[in-house]
């Protein structure tokens, strides 16, 4: 039996062709669910993004009743009977809304979750995005001042989840090498490396994220 070898080719380069739009489709669809925002869509639609957290700091009152996002680190927690309260700093977010550059930041702000947090989980130095409306102005104590917080009621909250961190480590220089250096590349001279796999919160390696 004879076999048609340009046939056989272009049976090949079609089902290969199939293959290859399979895959991208998939790579796509999951790159693009991975880059979602982190707050729903139907509560972002509320979200009035003409308004900084400049603005809000310097006059709550002026923008109750309007959605805000926000981010940033968790100073404080507080279970009360109505709910939650979080005072939180702010930080800058990347697109995807998690916080950023979390050693600067403009103020803190009050937010109240109208269901029970536990302060555990959502303790000091846990990184939050949240949503919600401006109620107004709280005037607390802040060390020795009035400090003026904006007021949120929040309508979704989204807690990003600790990093995990690893070094290595080399027995002969004693040198320690950041968590990001590719064990599979840079290690000149194994076995004479050992690797040291540990746990590092936010609050002991604080960078300061889900």
């Amino acid at each position: 039996m004879t076999i048609n070898k340009d046939f056989q080719y272009q049976d090949t380069k079609y089902l290969f062709g199939i293959i290859r739009k399979f895959t991208s489709g998939l790579l796509l669809s999951l790159f693009l669910s991975g880059c979602a925002h982190v707050i729903s869509e139907d509560i972002l639609k509320g979200v009035d993004k003409e308004i900084s957290f400049e603005e809000l700091l310097e006059d709550p009152d002026k923008y109750q009743g309007k959605i805000v996002l926000l981010g940033g680190v968790i100073v404080k927690t507080e279970n009360k009977q109505h709910g939650t309260i979080l005072e939180i700093y702010q930080t800058e977010l990347d697109s995807y809304g998690r916080p950023i550059n979390t050693d600067v930041s403009q103020g803190r702000f009050l937010a109240l979750y109208e269901e029970f947090l536990d302060s555990e989980i959502y303790r000091k130095g846990r990184r939050v995005t949240v949503a919600g409306v401006v109620r107004g102005v709280e005037v607390m104590k802040l060390g020795e001042i009035d400090y003026h917080y904006p007021y949120l009621l929040l309508q979704e909250i989204h807690l990003w989840k600790d990093e995990q961190r690893c070094e290595i480590a080399s027995y002969d220089s004693g040198l320690w090498y950041p968590w990001w250096w590719d064990i599979n590349y840079y290690r000149p001279y194994y076995p004479y490396y050992f690797y040291n796999w540990y746990p590092q919160s936010e609050e002991d390696g604080q960078d300061n994220d889900e």
